[in-house]
């Protein structure tokens, strides 16, 4: 949704995107209450399950719903299409040569079918409680290929691909803890409202109100006025708009043309349960994740996606106080919850602090925010006093939590063995991680450094490998989920400040490109970075 956009390329099943928007033409790669969703506006609209709507589409795509149909939808292609509102302009070139473009590449709507399962039940329900097209549930697919890790080089985040200054206007936090924009529910709430707002400002015209979502209200409204002066034309295709913005339309068209007739154009679509796929719990306060996975049987891995908007091993202490749960483990998790000791709910850490300790190397090394030692300490400043004990949250995993301790005498030592590093030529924090199969924020926080600090050829670093674990080394403590992003050179730019930008380092991304750290950067050079998404 990012309003200028570069080449990206976002990895997770080594799909190539090229900005939220050209996701697809690089290399492809029941009820509110069955949710357990209290939602105000249902009722204000027909059932998100009733077919019996009937109306037609007008070519710019006002809110008329589908010709009539009396049977029960099998899947949710068949739901989208029972509410489809727009006109798919399947005849216009640019919308033919995408359904073209798609139609050749079955094994890439394989695989954003199998992201999309977890999500689209619930993002299809919010759309059609209030009255929107369903196409819009599409939408998604181009922004971010149904990867709600997506992260593009404008540093837009999330399924729906909000950039910062926008998410934080539709309410979308950002803290150490939690990031909103990937918050399925959050960040689906805000789209969906800005949607609305654009609709509204283009008088109903859902084609300019989506070139919005892409280009901003702005760079649309501009091409209308311009068209107007010269007496053109003022609908979509007649605006002169940014090459990405004339192209993203047509996709969503195209995407939708697929799902509303699959077999005309030679390609299948999985089904899609009409069963919701998870339930939303109140947690009514912080709670490991792992924890949170062990009373749902389920695993980490599982609500993790289900639940991507938490940076950390916890959920933020600050909220939202939810969790998204597998339907069929959602009664049986609220039961545990319940019957689980508020001291059960997070790990801690006992710390000792010693002389010459800062609360900075102090959270440096058990990968965590200072505030939140603050916090679970009820501390006023990052004044401490050696000999006195800090509580530290950690993972439930007791030797990764323990791993960053270097308190000798921690009984987990026995379990944990004690690496040295010598840094060599050429090295970085990303190439010492990724060989010793560690995360790049563990690495720096075990040496009381930073990821961007810079390594001197001869310095001893230390890992820490985890003899419990047939001999692996420790995982994140965090939840260190990478990205690899292409980045286009704009005047002006150094290798800092791109660093800065992204949280990498320049040793990295020198080492990442091939290039000097006094190499010269030309506007419009392409440049590769693999960014943590949960720190950007």
């Amino acid at each position: 949704m990012t309003f200028t956009r570069n080449w990206i390329s976002i990895t997770a099943a080594g799909l190539l995107l090229s900005g939220c928007s050209s996701a697809l033409t690089q290399n492809p790669d029941s009820s509110a209450d069955a949710l357990g969703l209290s939602n105000s506006k249902a009722g204000s609209h027909a059932s998100p399950w009733d077919n019996r709507a009937t109306g037609s589409r007008d070519s710019i795509g006002r809110n008329k719903v589908r010709a009539n149909t009396t049977a029960p939808p099998e899947d949710l292609w068949q739901l989208s299409r029972n509410h489809f509102q727009i006109n798919l302009e399947t005849d216009n070139p640019r919308v033919a040569s995408q359904i073209t473009y798609y139609s050749k590449h079955q094994d890439y709507l394989n695989r954003v079918t199998d992201r999309a399962e977890r999500y689209y039940h619930y993002i299809l329900q919010q759309i059609i409680e209030r009255g929107l097209p369903a196409e819009l549930a599409l939408l998604p697919v181009v922004e971010s290929a149904y990867d709600p890790f997506a992260y593009s080089s404008g540093r837009a985040a999330g399924p729906w691909q909000f950039i910062p200054g926008t998410a934080k206007h539709f309410g979308l936090r950002k803290t150490w803890w939690y990031d909103g924009r990937r918050d399925i529910v959050a960040s689906t709430d805000a789209a969906l409202t800005y949607l609305e707002q654009l609709n509204k400002r283009f008088d109903g015209d859902w084609l300019l109100a989506l070139a919005a979502y892409n280009a901003g209200g702005g760079t649309v409204s501009k091409a209308i006025r311009k068209n107007i002066k010269k007496g053109l034309p003022t609908d979509f295709w007649s605006l002169d708009l940014p090459s990405e913005t004339e192209a993203y339309v047509p996709k969503l068209l195209a995407i939708a043309s697929l799902v509303d007739n699959p077999a005309s154009y030679g390609v299948s679509l999985r089904p899609l349960a009409i069963e919701p796929y998870f339930a939303i719990i109140e947690t009514e306060g912080q709670i490991d994740l792992a924890q949170a996975a062990k009373l749902a049987n389920t695993s980490s891995e599982e609500i993790t996606l289900l639940n991507p908007g938490f940076n950390r091993w916890a959920t933020d202490p600050e909220g939202p106080h939810r969790l998204l749960i597998p339907i069929d483990s959602a009664e049986d998790f609220r039961d545990k919850l319940a019957g689980l000791p508020a001291d059960q709910r997070l790990r801690w850490n006992r710390y000792r602090i010693q002389r010459g300790d800062s609360l900075s190397a102090i959270a440096a090394h058990f990968n965590i925010s200072t505030s939140a030692i603050r916090n679970a300490n009820k501390l006023k400043n990052n004044r401490i006093t050696a000999g006195k004990t800090l509580l530290i949250p950690g993972p439930a995993n007791a030797s990764a939590s323990l791993a960053a301790s270097k308190d000798p005498s921690d009984s987990a030592g026995a379990a944990r063995e004690k690496l040295s590093y010598k840094v060599r030529a050429g090295d970085s924090f990303w190439k010492i991680a990724r060989s010793h199969k560690v995360s790049v924020s563990d690495l720096a926080g075990w040496n009381q450094m930073t990821p961007r600090s810079p390594l001197k050829t001869g310095m001893e670093l230390v890992i820490w490998r985890d003899n419990s674990n047939s001999g692996n080394i420790l995982a994140s403590n965090g939840r260190e989920t990478l990205r690899k992003v292409g980045y286009s050179v704009r005047s002006g730019d150094s290798l800092s400040n791109i660093a800065s930008r992204f949280s990498v380092s320049v040793t990295d991304l020198t080492h990442w490109n091939k290039l000097d750290q006094r190499s010269y950067l030309h506007p419009g050079q392409k440049l590769t970075l693999f960014v943590n998404v949960t720190d950007s």
